[in-house]
């Protein structure tokens, strides 16, 4: 009797720890390939880690000066507003053009829908090196594609011009790289959600007199919300970390014009070889993207708890 009564006991405790058992090996994965560089970099950053630390071996510790140093630099208010703002611009592009793209798929017949899905499959799986390396071709002064089409269009005699000489046209070039590689899986995404959709819904709104607009805001975004949000977090995650394309398009310049955090962190670690600042630069970009994540995510569970 008093064995059974022990199993029973037992089994609720093994159906809760199961879930964490089945979450260990892919817990254990992750702290070791993101956790110990993410301690790695924290312990550097409390460090005078430089050139001479490579040859000694040798680091001094310099606690809060990596980070007293960037703080006080000039640079750091322009830099940080200029990677928000470029964060911003880029997940809203990506957002608008996505639900844009995921709105014709719906529309588009079975084949024409499976051409336009492996194109941005296609699009999507390209190496991020490889296509702004490709981009830089096509805007490239003297042969570029992209100066061709548009003086033959009559816009003036571009063939001479390069787009990475002002901050404005810099940014444009990557911004128009970034979406049009972000815009697949956003698009995709929200073309899975709008299939999720019943389509009884929409003829309910068309009998009660409802257009095309309000069907779209009162059925489509809030049955989207859950995935706008998903897809909103990740494009925030990946665009405020944006380091290829930029560094091999304009390389921060011209000036420093194009000079976002992570450019700044690699331009202070490895050109002046002060591999302590860098790392401190690295954290507060760390933190900062925790910060405007975890704000995203808490507005996003209060409004699931208000529908």
């Amino acid at each position: 009797m008093l064995l059974e009564k022990a199993r029973v006991r037992e089994r609720p405790r093994r159906r809760f720890l199961l879930p964490y058992g089945l979450l260990l090996p892919a817990a254990t994965l992750l702290g070791l390939v993101l956790g110990y560089p993410l301690v790695r970099l924290i312990v550097i950053s409390l460090q005078d880690y430089g050139l001479r630390s490579l040859f000694t071996g040798t680091t001094a510790f310099a606690g809060g000066d990596n980070y007293a140093a960037v703080l006080s630099d000039p640079q750091l208010l322009p830099v940080l507003a200029r990677s928000v703002g470029f964060c911003a611009a880029l997940v809203l592009g990506t957002l608008a053009i996505g639900f844009g793209v995921a709105l014709l798929l719906r529309r588009l017949g079975r084949r024409m829908r499976t051409a336009v899905t492996l194109c941005l499959i296609a699009a999507w799986a390209l190496p991020n090196v490889a296509s702004t390396v490709v981009w830089q071709w096509l805007f490239q002064p003297g042969y570029g594609v992209v100066n061709w089409l548009l003086t033959r269009l009559g816009f003036g005699d571009l063939t001479q011009h390069d787009w990475t000489t002002s901050p404005a046209s810099a940014f444009a070039i990557v911004w128009l790289l970034v979406v049009w590689q972000s815009v697949p899986f956003a698009a995709l995404t929200l073309h899975a959600g709008l299939s999720q959709i019943p389509r009884s819904y929409y003829e309910a709104a068309a009998l009660d007199g409802a257009g095309p607009w309000r069907a779209h805001r009162t059925i489509t975004v809030p049955f989207l919300r859950p995935i706008l949000g998903l897809v909103t977090i990740l494009s925030i995650i990946w665009d405020f970390t944006v380091f290829n394309q930029i560094w091999i398009l304009t390389q921060g310049g011209p000036a420093g014009g194009t000079t976002t955090l992570g450019i700044w962190t690699f331009t202070r670690a490895f050109s002046r070889n002060d591999f302590g600042q860098g790392a401190a630069i690295a954290v507060v970009s760390v933190v900062l993207l925790v910060g405007l994540t975890a704000v995203y995510v808490r507005r996003l569970v209060r409004s699931g708890e208000d529908l």
